[in-house]
């Protein structure tokens, strides 16, 4: 990668200060103060920013405040602004999807390389002529609106797609003419955590809420989900309500209909784990048909063939399976399996006629392909030890296309015949990153309770163990999410400078199926900031890094982690950055759909014995006067309306007012986004060079190498 150094390493030039102790504690923001107090089980809990989780006028005002002392403190940093020309320098290249098929175009999606969003192109069948379909960067001046979902009725004649305006969850629907892309209906309004199901060409099926009072749309709970069917021509208030409410009150519906169009299908749950599933006969006619009752399991179609469906599921399978049903009978004691629980961790797709298993082995991808009689058809050969997706497609396709990728690999897209097995590149990214010069190892190291977990180090070729190496420890742990190998290229500039990158699979995940996910739940949460805390043990003892240049990152459910982890082991790295946390423990489940993480978390009205054990923890309540926290960084944004900036502000406000020594708190609040998902490049670009920049600055590097 031909880049100026961002660092030199520790053996080479860089002048060391204290940079942090040399900026003295300086008077940060006030917020206001109050007496609030709650009543849990007979303890009294104190909540004096309780202020912060209003929008009102001395909340913004406080919130301007921090923006600018943030900014300041940032701007003092002499190489903040090299670091971003290098981050620009090293996004600036191509970026293409894989493409697919609708009607008589491909489609695919192309971000030139610095654009805010990335355009969606079409090229036609029999032309061959390449137009831009949609262009998300004409949504907005600053490319703040983007692209959530895009759906075709099964010619392709007809699309809708959604947008979200600032980051926010709260989504737009608009409806097109895929042959002219002329807008052809009113614009559906209101709808959030939805997909969009077309049936035939008359209309679809979406999901939403009941909007908030005004006011509270950041931050007001959102508990029914309702599944509507909007025919084209009508207005949205005529939309007819097909599921949920009242009548059938669930937290998450999802409406889906089947590629042959016959079944609508509907998932509903009120957790992020576990859901029931209904079925209904488009063709045939009736009502829903209930497949599974209960939340405790997971189910999703993944298929269907005349009568029978085809179910992925952990029931009696905690590390997953593909069971056949007809749905004439299809409860659970009639599933049949037609691809079988194995120890790895299986996720399916289908496409071209043939279902694609892929095993998660230690974090890494195996993938097998299947006939729809769950006969083997072959072992699929991989480009090389990775994180794969993809191997998805129509019914009739027999060219479909895949992803590979781990840290020290750019994603690379292939095209698979279904029939012969080849594979062969169809978009390689032109980076400027040699993976030769670097190395990516897996190790094992043993948490506090004795459990072996695996763990990824990320760096260039002759790194010196020395203790010496600024270090980012990364991690998630929660809602069965797995971290996978994937390549950046922000971390990318942060190895070829002599950085290393970890990446522990902790408990909570899902890299080990259900149990692995559970170990990190409810109140056995606190194995996964255990796990952490000894990943960042390992890194020390064997000569990694050290203290002075460790930094803990994580976002969302990572977010917390890190708050965690920070307030258990204040003495464990120098740099602290928790994005959009969940931090409050006590009170998450009161914001958006905050009440649906309790599978995970428990709530504080659950029991005292839940209460008081996410008090033990909860990043908020155990910021302690008189301890000397890492410098830390907070990421928010003024428009997350799924982890609600409250969280990251009365955490921001405990730590400035209790911070015993000179280590900054800072508050980087992002105006216009959400909660990560559809940010401008620009936004990425800026809040990962603060974050660099900022570690580094902490770390006690004064000056980068010329």
């Amino acid at each position: 990668m031909k880049v100026k150094s961002i660092f030199a390493t520790a053996a080479v030039v860089f002048y060391v200060g204290a940079n942090a102790q040399s900026m003295s504690k300086s008077n940060y923001p006030k917020a206001i103060k109050g007496s609030q107090t709650d009543n849990y089980f007979g303890t009294q809990v104190a909540d004096p920013f309780r202020d912060l989780e209003n929008d009102s006028e001395a909340t913004k005002k406080w919130v301007d405040e921090e923006v600018a002392y943030s900014q300041n403190y940032l701007s003092k940093i002499p190489f903040r602004d090299q670091i971003k020309e290098q981050l620009r320098t090293i996004w600036n290249y191509e970026k293409i999807s894989a493409p697919f098929k609708e009607g008589d175009y491909t489609y695919f999606s192309k971000n030139n390389g610095l654009q805010a969003q990335s355009v969606i192109y079409r090229t036609g069948l029999k032309t061959k002529d390449i137009e831009v379909f949609l262009d998300p960067n004409k949504f907005s001046e600053k490319g703040t609106t983007s692209l959530s979902n895009l759906s075709f009725n099964k010619k392709g004649t007809l699309a809708a797609y959604s947008i979200s305006e600032g980051g926010s969850d709260w989504n737009k629907i608009i409806i097109i003419d895929a042959i002219t892309k002329k807008q052809i209906d009113e614009t559906i309004v209101d709808v959030k955590f939805s997909g969009i199901a077309w049936q035939g060409d008359e209309g679809f099926y979406y999901s939403s809420y009941d909007k908030p009072k005004e006011g509270t749309v950041l931050s007001g709970m959102t508990d029914k989900h309702k599944v509507y069917y909007h025919k084209l021509g009508t207005k949205q208030s005529e939309d007819q309500l097909i599921f949920g409410g009242e009548k059938t009150p669930r937290r998450y519906l999802t409406a889906g209909v089947s590629e042959d169009q016959r079944f609508l299908i509907v998932s509903g749950a009120n957790a992020t784990n576990g859901n029931e599933l209904y079925i209904k006969d488009l063709k045939n006619g009736g009502d829903f048909v209930q497949i599974n009752k209960g939340f405790d399991i997971n189910a999703n179609i993944v298929d269907t063939q005349g009568d029978d469906l085809f179910i992925f599921t952990d029931k009696d399978a905690p590390n997953m399976r593909l069971v056949k049903v007809s749905m004439k009978n299809p409860s659970p004691e009639n599933w049949k399996d037609v691809i079988p629980e194995t120890e790895n961790v299986l996720g399916v797709s289908e496409g071209g006629g043939y279902f694609f298993a892929t095993y998660m082995k230690d974090a890494i991808d195996i993938v097998k392909q299947f006939d729809k009689t769950g006969k083997l058809v072959r072992d699929i050969s991989l480009p090389g030890k990775g994180n794969i997706s993809g191997f998805g497609g129509k019914e009739k396709e027999k060219d479909i296309y895949y992803s590979f990728t781990n840290y020290i690999t750019p994603g690379t897209i292939y095209k698979y015949n279904v029939d012969s097995g080849k594979s062969e590149v169809y978009q390689k990214p032109n980076v400027k990153f040699n993976p030769e010069d670097y190395v990516s190892e897996q190790v094992f190291y043993t948490s506090k309770d004795g459990t072996k977990v695996p763990m990824m180090i990320n760096y260039k070729k002759g790194t010196k163990l020395n203790g010496k190496n600024p270090t980012i420890l990364y991690s998630y742990g929660g809602f069965n999410i797995s971290l996978q190998p994937a390549f950046s290229v922000v971390n990318a500039i942060w190895m070829e400078n002599g950085g290393i990158y970890a990446v522990p699979n902790i408990r909570g995940g899902g890299e080990y199926g259900k149990k692995w996910h559970d170990a990190g739940t409810k109140q056995q949460k606190k194995n996964v900031f255990e796990d952490f805390i000894a990943a960042g043990e390992y890194l020390q003892s064997k000569g990694y890094a050290s203290k002075e240049y460790m930094a803990l990152s994580g976002r969302s459910n990572g977010g917390l982690l890190v708050g965690a982890t920070m307030t258990m082991r204040p003495d464990l790295a120098k740099v602290a950055f928790p994005g959009v946390g969940v931090l409050d423990m006590l009170r998450y489940n009161k914001f958006t759909a905050g009440a649906g993480w309790s599978y995970d978390y428990g709530t504080a009205e659950d029991s005292k014995e839940m209460f008081e054990y996410l008090k033990s923890y909860s990043p908020v309540h155990q910021v302690k006067a008189g301890i000397c926290y890492p410098s830390t960084m907070i990421i928010t944004s003024d428009h997350d309306d799924r982890v609600v900036p409250a969280h990251s502000f009365k955490f921001g406000a405990e730590l400035q007012e209790k911070q015993a020594c000179s280590n900054p708190i800072l508050l980087r609040i992002e105006k216009n986004a959400g909660h990560g998902a559809g940010r401008s490049t620009e936004q990425v670009i800026g809040e990962n060079a603060d974050l660099l920049s900022f570690a580094l600055f902490e770390m006690g590097i004064k000056a980068l190498k010329k």
